[in-house]
């Protein structure tokens, strides 16, 4: 007999979103980590809020949030609020009861300046990485080092002229420019939209954009990220974030290495990298010049076995572009864009331990 579709609700139900989740589901060893990573800055954002006053949003909700629209590709807020509506899974992993409402978008936004000030992007992204060394997952040796770039919301019809001048332009919501053959550059032009994005590109064969740089920090055995950052893209951030990246690292006297591209084959990167004691395994780059390293560095078999490795840090970078949905920055200005990297990159490295739990041991 054919049936037919029950229109009829539930007058009383005893379900609740844990009991809809498969067991063996991936969210749930991203769950287990996320909730110790929480419990361990109960602390931090206990200090955020007043003890008097209207209960807020548990900020430990927006955290996961972020976490869940890196995961399931969410392009914005606004977008993940409504599927929040419907969607148990999203309900589950925020603690959320399946007859509660979402909570209003704008509840990031309200939220987002004192998650800014008290730094809790770096503070979840370090915790993160506190898990995976506390399995024993992470390297304390052997490190690889790569940036990118990413653009930013900013169009190039934002470029003007610093100041004010330039030429007359048409009226109109999305009138149309033509900027062909004028000279545009970070110096004498500035985007209105994003002042801090720069002009630039990753090759001589690209078109240029309006631009951050990104840059991670790669242990080599599991291929976790150990530090992130974002910069503006003058041209030489590459090298400087990667200093300052290895600077963080906790000292020591054993020497580590570093793997990096030919854009790090550099005297002055090469030099700095050995006063920090870490020996520089970059790809030589001989065109039309001398390399910074010689066959003292090349002639060990580490330095062919970083070489080999490094290019693993394209993974973290194309998952934050493609899954992520960083490939164009949703934010404007660095320090907003920044906390959004970092938590981004924290969530890879979510990915990444949930995996390695699973394995048997």
């Amino acid at each position: 007999m054919r049936g037919r579709p029950e229109r009829q609700m539930a007058m009383l139900t005893s379900l609740s979103t844990e009991d809809l989740i498969p067991k063996d589901h991936p969210i749930r060893r991203i769950g287990k980590v996320v909730d110790e990573v929480l419990a361990e800055l109960d602390g931090e954002l206990t200090a955020m809020y007043s003890r008097i006053g209207r209960p807020s949003v548990p900020p430990e909700q927006l955290l996961k949030a972020t976490v869940l629209m890196a995961l399931y590709s969410m392009r914005s807020e606004r977008a993940f609020c409504e599927r929040l509506n419907y969607d148990l899974l999203f309900k589950w992993f925020l603690d959320l009861p399946i007859d509660a409402a979402a909570f209003d978008p704008t509840t990031f936004t309200k939220n987002r300046q004192r998650l800014l000030s008290h730094e809790i992007a770096d503070r979840f992204f370090a915790a993160v990485v506190r898990q995976a060394k506390l399995r024993r997952y992470l390297s304390s040796d052997h490190f690889s080092v790569d940036g990118t770039l990413l653009e930013a919301w900013a169009s190039h019809k934002s470029f003007k002229p610093k100041g004010g001048a330039g030429p007359d332009e048409p009226s109109g919501r999305n009138a149309g420019v033509d900027f062909r053959g004028q000279p545009r550059s970070n110096q004498t032009h500035a985007s209105t939209t994003d002042p801090e994005a720069l002009l630039a590109r990753k090759s001589n064969n690209t078109a240029a954009r309006l631009c951050y740089a990104g840059h991670l920090l790669m242990e080599n055995r599991h291929a976790l990220i150990v530090d992130i950052e974002l910069t503006r893209a003058d041209g030489y951030a590459e090298r400087q974030a990667a200093l300052e990246m290895l600077k963080r690292l906790p000292r020591r006297r054993r020497r580590r290495t570093v793997a990096a591209d030919k854009g790090y084959d550099t005297g002055g990167f090469v030099a700095d990298c050995r006063d920090l004691g870490v020996t520089p395994h970059v790809a030589q780059n001989t065109t039309n010049r001398r390399s910074a390293i010689d066959g003292r560095t090349t002639r060990h078999p580490g330095h062919r076995i970083s070489q080999r490795l490094r290019p693993r840090i394209e993974e973290p970078f194309g998952w934050i572009k493609t899954v992520a949905g960083g490939r164009k920055l949703r934010y404007r200005g660095r320090q907003r864009n920044r906390a959004w990297f970092l938590l981004a990159g924290a969530t890879y490295n979510l990915i990444r331990i949930a995996a390695l739990d699973a394995k048997p041991a």
